[in-house]
């Protein structure tokens, strides 16, 4: 099956002519990452082509009809530098019948919106810290301090400073005003849980359920004094910078079974609650109060060989090559069945490719349509 099967691997390009600010080595990332993947199932004995998203989508989607591609694996993380195209580009897979690799459009739109998702974890019964979508500063009252602001439909921590942590009305005014300008979208404004924070891989195979794997938490105990304890961009993407060499990723986390089953078994509600498949990762905190709060269900995460989840599978003893191979799979499986359920629902139906290009026209001329500059 290795020297038969299609195999692609989509990724977007970074162009900094999109991005909101100069931060940008998030996006600049994916493609070391496509590279990184590409590497790792040549080495497994495929033949994968690599299929950049630049600015054309049509030809994104010709190359891939060209090249006769049976399976997707999909990183793009948007298009024309916005992360909300993130779920057009899976649904678009969707609608022309691409099996590809990680979570549906779905799952993808629900989780980048983190107001909607609050709301549809509390509808399970799955714990978050109380929060409030905000689209003027003149809203900003009736909170209890202290509270964190953050963009509502950004990822990979962009928008997120130690300023963005507020103890008084003033800087929580401010820092709505900030999102507002910059980002073009709400703010979020949530409750700041002082406490541990860890984070959850969520591991699913076809046909044999979900698993969590072991348990990861951010060290804060490096921490200048007065810096709040919390995952910023800089944090996360720049590897010379103070906070990043503060906040190292522990993986297995230094904690007792008790609460590693607790925090497995929530991040596995949340996964499910979210309707997300494949993969995906669950940041959560234990409060000083002892209750652990969902922070954010992320589908799709960075799966670099130096980001977190690389070093969950790690950690449990599946190397890099097994979790593509096990995507792969899972993603086979599920175009197998859409396969056979269009041969019984539409036997004499073939589409023709030019009806296809009109649509992937029209959904490229509204991406651009809506430009604005941004990041994403």
């Amino acid at each position: 099956m290795k020297e038969m099967i299609r195999l692609g691997i989509a990724y977007n390009v970074f162009n900094a002519r999109f991005c909101v600010d100069d931060n940008h080595p998030s996006e600049e990332s994916v493609e070391d990452m496509a590279l990184q993947v590409y590497e790792a199932l040549c080495s497994a004995g495929y033949s994968p082509l690599l299929i950049p998203l630049n600015e054309s989508l049509l030809n994104f989607f010709r190359r891939i009809k060209e090249e006769k591609i049976e399976v997707l694996i999909n990183l793009c993380e948007g298009f024309l530098g916005q992360s909300k195209f993130e779920a057009n580009v899976a649904a678009v897979y969707e609608m022309l019948g691409i099996a590809f690799t990680g979570n549906g459009s779905r799952a993808l739109a629900l989780c980048q919106d983190k107001f909607k998702t609050k709301a549809i974890l509390g509808a399970f019964g799955l714990p978050t810290a109380r929060g409030r979508l905000m689209i003027s500063s003149a809203q900003s009252h009736g909170f209890r301090f202290p509270l964190i602001v953050k963009p509502n439909a950004e990822d990979a921590s962009l928008g997120i400073t130690v300023s963005s942590v507020v103890y008084d009305q003033e800087a929580l005014k401010t820092r709505i005003n900030q999102i507002l300008e910059i980002y073009k979208q709400p703010a979020l404004v949530e409750e700041y849980i002082e406490g541990r924070e860890f984070n959850v891989a969520i591991l699913e195979r076809e046909g044999e359920g979900i698993q969590a794997l072991p348990v990861s938490e951010i060290d804060f105990s490096a921490m200048p004094e007065g810096v709040p304890h919390i995952c910023s961009y800089e944090a996360k993407w720049y590897a010379d910078h103070e906070l990043y060499r503060c906040t190292p990723p522990i993986c297995p986390a230094p904690i007792d079974d008790d609460l590693r089953v607790k925090i497995q078994q929530l991040a596995l509600a949340a996964f499910r609650a979210m309707g997300c498949r494949d993969y995906g990762r669950v940041d959560m905190r234990l409060g000083e109060d002892g209750q652990l709060y969902i922070l954010e269900v992320n589908p799709n995460p960075d799966i670099s060989l130096d980001a977190g989840y690389a070093r969950a599978l790690q950690a449990e003893g599946l190397a890099y090559h097994e979790f593509w191979e096990i995507m792969i799979n899972n993603a086979w499986l599920r175009g197998q069945r859409l396969r056979a359920r269009q041969e019984r629902v539409w036997p004499l139906y073939t589409p023709e490719w030019e009806t296809e290009e009109f649509w992937l026209m029209m959904v490229e001329k509204s991406g651009r349509s809506r430009r604005r500059g941004r990041r994403w």
